[in-house]
């Protein structure tokens, strides 16, 4: 029999996103004239053609289940013309063709647990990482500390009274997949993995777990007259990259893995280069579902930049005015030896020269 001729992939790289828009969008794409926000969690986009479109943005929780799928649908067929999208944030937004559709999209969101907001100089709904649903290697879940801080702040998601957006981030682990962020919320281990010896051999491959680690602190080892592996502590970094190709090698520890945060990260834009962010609280708990000791950690952070920030400061912004000495007695936080930034390249940012700053 003749074999059925396959099919040539198509080298034509991202999919065409014009399918999936309104039609107002295809209309006058990259016509635009003007966008405002009449209400926190409403864009109001005008193109020179005199069309408008509204777009009403909600927060999600990201990982959804099909029943929550489903009711966002629904809510698009009958609310807002069937035309959604989401946010690298994990907002979604609605677009409609008229001001009248906004408020009954906007109750309809609001009864079914999808608050409005997220716009303007209002804190994002926090882009984070998989966790323990899908990860292989999590030290926590980041799904679950998202939870419980969007519910503690609720109201600054919904309202746009901080000097600027402010976006936040979680990561389960210390690869940090959560990304740059304003504020950012990543797991540190703090003790190297604990191997089981009699399991290595039966379990994991040797070479790629050697060539997995990062700063090379994984050898070969014969223990007990069996195939395993050694760790030189004074190399290890404590990332946990050896877990996943290696479960015996288990580095999730009730009281050594903790919780860090970290502050002042941002993208470049047009009025500024990109910043990384800077470690300022470590060792609090990791202490599922709710991560309280983390919870007043972050909105102590976020209520002092709210009250002393200057309009359009982000958080980086921020902290270079007062310097970082100022941070810390502003937030009452502790300095200890673990807050150190020893890296080279941080020099620009810190006070580690003789100039005088202000």
């Amino acid at each position: 029999m003749a074999q059925t001729a396959l099919r040539r992939p198509v080298e034509s790289g991202v999919p065409d996103n014009k399918q999936f828009l309104h039609p107002k969008f295809i209309k006058n794409y990259g016509n635009w004239k003007c966008h405002d926000r009449p209400r926190p969690g409403v864009l109001h986009h005008t193109s020179h053609t005199g069309d408008e479109v509204w777009s009403v943005r909600a927060g999600t929780q990201r990982q959804m289940d099909v029943f929550t799928i489903r009711k966002l649908c629904d809510i698009a067929d009958k609310y807002a013309e069937g035309f959604v999208r989401f946010t690298i944030r994990s907002n979604i937004e609605f677009m409609v063709s008229t001001a009248k559709q906004v408020d009954p999209l906007i109750a309809e969101l609001e009864k079914n647990g999808f608050p409005v907001g997220g716009t303007g100089n209002s804190i994002s709904m926090i882009a984070h990482t998989q966790g323990w649903l899908h990860c292989d290697i999590p030290g926590t879940d980041a799904s679950g500390v998202v939870k419980s801080l969007m519910d503690d702040l609720i109201d600054d998601f919904r309202a746009e009274e901080m000097p600027n957006r402010v976006h936040l981030s979680t990561s389960c682990c210390e690869i940090n997949c959560g990304g740059q962020a304003d504020l950012a919320i990543i797991v540190q281990h703090t003790k190297p993995p604990k191997i089981n010896h009699e399991m290595v051999a039966n379990v994991c491959e040797r070479p790629a777990v050697v060539a997995r680690c990062p700063v090379a602190a994984i050898r070969p080892a014969m223990v007990n007259g069996k195939p395993s592996l050694e760790i030189d502590e004074s190399k290890c970094m404590c990332c946990g990259a050896c877990y996943p190709p290696c479960p015996p090698m288990q580095i999730n520890d009730p009281e050594h893995s903790k919780l860090a945060i970290w502050v002042g990260g941002k993208n470049s834009n047009a009025r500024g280069k990109p910043t990384f962010m800077k470690m300022v609280a470590s060792g609090l708990p990791n202490n599922p579902p709710r991560w309280v000791e983390v919870g007043v950690v972050v909105k102590n952070i976020l209520n002092v930049y709210k009250k002393d920030g200057k309009p359009w400061e982000r958080i980086s912004d921020w902290i270079e005015r007062i310097g970082w000495p100022q941070f810390f007695e502003k937030t009452g936080l502790p300095f200890t030896k673990y807050l150190i930034d020893d890296w080279r390249g941080s020099r620009a940012s810190l006070n580690q020269s003789a100039h005088i700053r202000f």
